[in-house]
């Protein structure tokens, strides 16, 4: 597909039309689910996620300005919504954070090679919400914790605590699925 089928989808959805909503939504949701996979905990969750990012795309598609890729705008979007998501959470939720296990632990690279892509986005899923979230800002998308902190109200050492921390329960998950193999 190329980059003229978009911007005239782009343009039918500035008017509402519900089929070039339809051509663009198909075109670019493997891609959203690609990221909102990263955030969530379920496919399910994921689902939700990026239909969700959708219907903001769809509502504020004037934000647009064409100022680069597409892809790239909606990408921002689908993790802003996995952070706003995970905001509501914690409003409904009480979380205790501490402070212990601040080193940080790398994989072992030869578990690695026993992993399909698919088993470390499932791995990942399997982080409590609050580590999954700094994991995938910062290792993943590249963020500072100062970012970090902002983004999510929180201070800069709880993510670096929290990304400690979701480093150390992914590296005892990998090692027990190579061990699986």
């Amino acid at each position: 597909m190329n980059e003229a089928n978009v911007d005239i989808w782009l343009e039918g959805c500035r008017k509402q039309d519900s089929e070039c909503q339809r051509l663009l939504y198909r075109h670019f949701f493997a891609y959203a689910l690609s990221i909102g996979l990263r955030y969530a905990a379920s496919k399910e969750e994921a689902h939700e996620i990026v239909n969700d990012a959708f219907v903001k795309i769809f509502t504020r598609i004037d934000r647009y300005k064409r100022q680069g890729p597409f892809k790239t705008w909606l990408g921002r979007i689908v993790v802003h919504t996995a952070i706003d998501r995970y905001r509501a959470l914690c409003r409904a939720r009480t979380y205790e954070t501490t402070e212990e296990g601040l080193a940080m632990m790398e994989c072992a690279p030869s578990a690695l090679d026993y992993l399909y892509h698919e088993d470390l986005v499932k791995l990942v899923q399997q982080l409590p919400a609050a580590y999954r979230l700094v994991f995938n800002l910062h290792v993943v998308e590249g963020h500072t914790h100062e970012e970090i902190a902002d983004m999510l109200g929180i201070q800069s050492g709880t993510s670096k605590s929290n990304l400690a921390k979701a480093k150390e329960k992914l590296k005892r998950l990998i090692l027990i699925a190579s061990l699986k193999e």
